[in-house]
Order: structure tokens, then C-alpha cells, then sequence
């Protein structure tokens, strides 16, 4: 009986610690690798260009699943939410830990809106204020530091041609 206490308390010992690892990385490097198509997007303000590399969420798998679960998100980097035609939209930041700007952006490559600083896991419903063809998701702070605003012009093949 001895030997089989000592038995199960190693194996829990060998195994929770792989356990634990696979929960993190289910939990924060899966998302990220689901909608790993990236592409760069531009965006002319004022101050100048400002370029982004961004993952593509164009299923609606992608889209419900967005951000959610991740720890962080880098400067310069960000999430293009692509809904294939102009129409009013709103999003939220269920499972969303990182607070972050959401630009809202006509199929002609114009910003209508900006949702500055969103509050992380709130389900509360952030409407675009227009019909929109995509919304960019990027870290909070980033369309203030930038100077990123309404009727900006984004550059990205989604909008060529319009």
C-alpha cells in the first residue's frame, strides 16, 4: 500500500506539470494560431503612414472566436475583421483580456469610428456607428499615440479598387 501511494503522488508529480502546460497553450497560443493568415495593412493619418501586421479573421469561426484568450498583443500588430460587405456591426470583448482600440472601416478604406481603450471580458456591445466592411483590432492606446482618426484612409487589399 505504501508502494502505491508513492507510485501515484510520482506520476501526478511527472504528469501536472504537463497537464498545466498544455492548458496554457491551449488556452493563449491556440487562438493564435487558428486565424494565422497575416497580412500588412496601412493606415495614412496626419502624421503619416502607419504600418500593421495583421492576422485575417474571414470565417465566422474566426470572427466569434477574434482575440479572445490572448494574454497580449504586440505594438504594430493587430486583427482585421473582414464581414464582406458594408453593414452596421458590434463587437464585444468576451474572453478578450487585452483592452484594445477597435477601428471600424468602410469598404472604401475610410475609418468611420474608433472604440478607444475597450474594457477586457466586458460583453457589452460596442457598435460600429455605420455600416462598415471590417474592423481592426489593435492594442489600446495605439489610435491616440498615432493619431490614427475618423475619415483616415487604410490601405489593405481588402479596400483595393474601391
Amino acid at each position: 500500500m505504501i508502494v502505491r501511494r508513492i507510485t501515484r503522488r510520482a506520476l501526478l508529480a511527472l504528469v501536472l506539470p504537463s497537464l498545466v502546460a498544455a492548458l496554457v497553450i491551449a488556452t493563449d497560443l491556440a487562438p493564435r494560431a487558428a486565424a494565422a493568415e497575416r497580412q500588412i495593412l496601412e493606415i495614412a493619418t496626419r502624421s503619416g503612414v502607419h504600418v500593421f501586421s495583421v492576422e485575417l479573421a474571414k470565417t465566422d469561426a474566426e470572427r466569434a472566436r477574434g482575440l479572445m484568450y490572448r494574454r497580449s498583443l504586440p505594438e504594430g500588430e493587430g486583427m482585421l475583421f473582414d464581414f464582406e460587405r458594408d453593414a452596421p456591426v458590434s463587437m464585444w470583448m468576451r474572453n478578450t483580456y487585452v483592452s484594445l482600440d477597435m477601428i471600424f472601416i468602410t469598404s472604401d478604406g475610410r475609418i468611420l469610428r474608433i472604440a478607444e481603450g475597450t474594457e477586457p471580458l466586458s460583453e457589452r456591445t460596442i457598435p460600429s456607428g455605420g455600416p462598415v466592411r471590417a474592423v481592426l483590432e489593435v492594442v489600446a492606446g495605439t489610435a491616440r499615440r498615432l493619431g490614427i482618426a475618423p475619415g483616415d484612409r487604410v490601405g489593405h487589399p481588402m479596400f483595393a479598387g474601391r
